[in-house]
């Protein structure tokens, strides 16, 4: 699976537990993540990679992930969807049409 493949999927995960999210295309600073949300009244964001390429989180991108996180956010850098459905989800399920997105 490709990097954007992955990002469609947890984007539709993300919308499916009402989370209001962004993903950003352009960013007038360097090292801004892929996707920035709002889950749970909290400011969260990830660096999203290709499955097995973790470690290429460059460190600029982990310095604004560690910034987010220091300033009370949530961000995280992730290869899988399920990580993703490990860190962020709802009192409730799911709608059962992006379970499995």
């Amino acid at each position: 699976m490709k990097e954007q493949q992955l990002q469609t999927k947890i984007i539709k995960y993300l919308e499916s537990i009402d989370c209001y999210t962004v993903k950003v295309v352009s960013a007038t600073k360097r090292g801004v993540p892929d996707i920035i949300f709002m889950h749970n009244g909290r400011f969260c964001a990830i660096e999203i990679k290709a499955p097995g390429k973790l470690q290429n989180v460059t460190e600029i991108q982990q310095w604004n992930l560690d910034r987010i996180n220091f300033l009370g956010g949530t961000a995280i850098a992730v290869d899988a969807l399920a990580t993703v459905k490990d860190v962020f989800h709802y009192p409730y399920p799911p709608t059962a049409e992006y379970i499995d997105a």
